[in-house]
């Protein structure tokens, strides 16, 4: 069985509680239990922070790595992961932020910190061109750590994304001021060669496990150098669900997994997806198949012009249509709940339009009837003919 266009497929498996006691105004209808008792949960379609808060002298009792799991482009997503840094920072006093981007992405953003200009920032933004980073919330979260929070410290631990452009572009920065034995320069380096690695690589499973040991690998390095130090970090929800795997092939343990491993309960993680499915549908449609016309809620569009081939996609829900579908015959292809922008129960039908690069299309049909895939709750694919 495989997973078609998966953007941030892995739920966690057990939930850390909120940490930051100004940073939680979520309803109680997304409540979890306390930390104590999450790992003995089941897997929740769309999981969100508890209420109950530790207090800052628990939490920070020793030093401690607080991960976030988030889908890539989601406003309210952005927005509350800069009110947990925010909180980190002032509260805390935390300055060390982890993010999904390589070692001399992050460097730039360390020294565009201290410019009085954006033409750093506006420069590698243009380098996201075609990714999931090239949208104006992502920016916007940048702006407002560098106002509100200036002393902030971002640590690159992703391969290095964008190495021909950024990459090259901080490496002739390094030689100009005349620091090329510097670790700065050798860890640039280091992060180019694992973006040629990943990039140049013809093996989908070679280079996508390489990317989550690397990832792991890079982060213990980043973690390793300070002083005993508490750290935030932000990524994908694939790679922040303890006892997940990684979400294109399956055969390597997670990001997270692996820090928790080495580090233990120094290791907490809160999945942030379930902001993304917040919503009510846009509208309601009809959608006719086989000769019979379904009334279908819509709930929006996704952006995937970061994955290979894909532009966007288009979701709808089919009301009372799962007793029409359960019994045809599924293919094999499956999809995560936390690829919806909406929450999943068990006996729901979905309809997905597809949109790819070369202005083609096509429509794709799930169900949800209680799946698990990859450690994942599941819909999966099914033939209308």
């Amino acid at each position: 069985m495989g997973c078609r266009v998966c953007v941030a497929s892995i739920l966690i498996l057990s939930f850390f509680t909120s940490v930051c006691a100004c940073s939680s105004n979520i309803s109680s209808e997304h409540s979890l239990p306390p930390a104590s008792e999450a790992g003995q949960q089941d897997f929740m379609a769309s999981p969100a922070p508890a209420q109950s808060n530790p207090s800052p002298s628990s939490a920070t009792s020793s030093r401690k790595i607080y991960l976030y799991g988030e889908s890539h482009g989601v406003e309210a997503i952005y927005d509350k992961e800069y009110e947990l840094w925010h909180c980190y920072y002032t509260d805390w006093n935390m300055r060390h932020l982890f993010i999904e981007l390589g070692y001399f992405t992050a460097e730039f953003l360390n020294i565009w910190m201290k410019a009085d200009n954006d033409e750093i920032l506006n420069t590698i933004y243009n380098d996201w061109q075609g990714t999931q980073n090239h949208n104006l919330y992502v920016i916007d979260f940048y702006r407002k750590i560098k106002s509100e929070c200036p002393e902030t410290v971002f640590h690159g631990t992703d391969i290095g994304h964008q190495y021909q452009s950024t990459g090259t572009r901080y490496l002739a920065f390094i030689e100009d001021s005349g620091l090329e034995d510097t670790e700065q320069y050798y860890l640039a380096q280091e992060a180019i060669e694992q973006g040629r690695i990943y990039y140049d690589s013809s093996d989908s499973n070679i280079k996508h496990t390489f990317r989550e040991n690397t990832m792991a690998e890079n982060f213990i390095r980043e973690f390793d150098r300070l002083d005993g130090e508490s750290v935030m970090g932000i990524y994908g929800s694939a790679h922040t669900g303890f006892g997940g795997m990684d979400y294109m092939t399956g055969t390597v343990l997670n990001m997270a997994t692996q820090l928790q491993q080495r580090y233990g309960d120094v290791v907490n993680s809160e999945d942030l997806t379930w902001l993304a499915q917040d919503i009510s549908p846009l509208r309601t449609d009809v959608i006719n198949i086989n000769g019979t016309d379904y009334s279908a809620l819509y709930f929006g569009e996704q952006d995937l012009t970061g994955l290979r081939d894909f532009t966007r996609r288009e979701f709808w829900r089919l009301e009372s249509a799962y007793d029409d579908f359960k019994e045809m015959n599924k293919t094999g292809d499956m999809l995560p709940y936390n690829n919806y922008p909406m929450p999943i129960i068990e006996g729901q039908v979905f309809v997905i339009d597809y949109y790819l690069r070369d202005g083609s299309s096509y429509r794709s049909y799930y169900r949800s009837d209680g799946n698990i895939w990859n450690g994942q709750p599941s819909t999966e694919e099914f033939s209308i003919d």
